[in-house]
């Protein structure tokens, strides 16, 4: 796959980017310094890179399709308040997925995990209120 200016910049921006952007985020991030971008090219760049699996596309069955720079296995919580996906870091999880493979002979390839919930912040802003 050949990485154009553009490409470069949309990977670079959500790998920085600690809270899982949608492309509409992407998009106006970085419109603003490289006018030449559109929607389009973003959502087709994230899509592609997340195909090859330079990104982690996750998939919010309400809401719009959120990035990870991450690409290990991880899985996410959704603020229901907020709307931002958090990484969840859950080794008892990946200990069930080993004893899968163990006991039923499964190779398991891929795990999508969304917790809902409300955040750390969230319930603070709650409870303050």
């Amino acid at each position: 796959m050949k990485f154009s200016r553009q490409r470069e910049i949309i990977l670079k921006y959500v790998k920085s980017f600690p809270v899982h952007p949608t492309a509409d985020q992407v998009y106006t991030a970085l419109k603003k310094e490289n006018p030449g971008l559109s929607l389009g090219t973003v959502y087709r760049n994230l899509n592609q890179l997340s195909e090859i699996g330079m990104l982690k596309k996750i998939y919010i069955a309400d809401g719009s399709d959120r990035f990870d720079g991450r690409t290990d296995t991880h899985f996410h919580m959704i603020c229901e308040d907020c709307g931002r996906v958090f990484d969840i870091e859950t080794p008892e999880l990946e200990e069930i997925i080993s004893r899968i493979r163990q006991r039923e002979g499964h190779e398991i390839t891929g795990v999508t995990l969304n917790l809902r919930g409300i955040c750390a912040e969230c319930s603070v802003k709650e409870k303050a209120e």
